[in-house]
């Protein structure tokens, strides 16, 4: 073992002694109120420390509240999001049974402007999938009167024709198909020609002289001259007319919404059906509100409203 030098041992033990002797004067010392000086001197080691560890536990502590407050408040965010959810489902349920009530308003109006005209009403059960054919599926069929080529519409206007009938069921060709059009006539200038699908929701009127004028907004109704809808069913106004020759290009937009059908009225006869403008409509309000004994009860020899059985 390697042996400390004599000169180093002494200064060591001067160093020992000179702080042995610094403490016990410490201990002996009073500074003032605050005691001795022996404990002003470890009071004023230790507390920084204290700080220092009191700095860490309260960062410890409030890291893990604010874990489990976050952890509280995603739950709670949760348990909001499913409750927004719930409640837009229920405010889009509501909405579309106010609609369907609407709807239904409207039928039954028109059905009751209507009382000498056997006609039934049909919900929309089906549509075609394709493109290339335009068609829908109504939940009324032989039973109920329904045959081949009898009118569909609803209060706008004109929608197609019955092609196929079942005994619960029949199938319907909208006037939008390529197949499908009808007899129609403008009804400022009265010139007669027949307004023909396009496979598009846009109809096309044909064979109308080029020397002829028509203006975009005119009204298009039926001509009854198909044998299948009645005279003055509204089919639509024009949208576009561009120059032709010997015909004019002439595109409709539709009266009817073909491309949200969900109820419609089969015609079970072609005696004429009225369609009130707005003015009319608005006008005779006051008076449509209680309908007139005439009204309710029908004519000798006319059929009464079929209902589904």
């Amino acid at each position: 073992m390697v042996g400390i030098p004599s000169r180093h041992k002494s200064l060591a033990l001067l160093t020992g002694v000179l702080l042995l002797q610094v403490l016990m004067l410490a201990v002996q010392v009073k500074r003032d109120s605050r005691g001795r000086l022996i404990r002003v001197w470890t009071v004023t080691a230790v507390t920084p420390f204290e700080k220092g560890g009191a700095w860490g536990f309260g960062r410890i502590r409030g890291i893990w509240d604010h874990y489990f407050a976050l952890r509280g408040a995603t739950q709670q965010n949760e348990a909001l999001r499913q409750e927004n959810d719930a409640l837009k489902l229920t405010i889009s349920q509501l909405e579309s049974k106010a609609a369907e009530a609407d709807r239904l308003a409207g039928l039954l109006n028109f059905r009751q402007s209507h009382g000498k005209v056997p006609m039934v009403m049909a919900r929309v059960i089906g549509a075609s999938a394709g493109t290339a054919s335009r068609t829908v599926e109504i939940d009324r069929g032989e039973r109920d009167g329904v045959r081949r080529n009898m009118a569909v519409i609803t209060p706008d206007g004109a929608v197609g024709k019955i092609i196929e009938v079942f005994r619960d069921n029949a199938q319907v060709l909208l006037l939008s198909d390529k197949e499908g059009g009808a007899g129609a006539m403008l009804v400022s200038s009265r010139i007669q020609s027949p307004v023909k699908g396009t496979g598009e929701p846009m109809l096309s009127m044909t064979y109308v002289a080029a020397d002829e004028t028509v203006t975009p907004g005119e009204r298009i109704v039926t001509s009854g001259m198909d044998k299948i809808f009645p005279r003055d069913v509204p089919i639509g106004t024009v949208a576009e007319v561009k120059q032709g020759y010997p015909f004019k290009q002439i595109r409709v937009s539709p009266a009817a919404k073909l491309d949200r059908l969900e109820e419609v009225i089969v015609l079970l006869t072609q005696e004429p059906v009225s369609f009130k403008s707005e003015t009319q409509t608005q006008d005779a309000q006051p008076a449509s509100a209680a309908p007139s004994p005439a009204a309710q009860s029908s004519a000798p020899g006319t059929s009464p409203l079929v209902e589904k059985p």
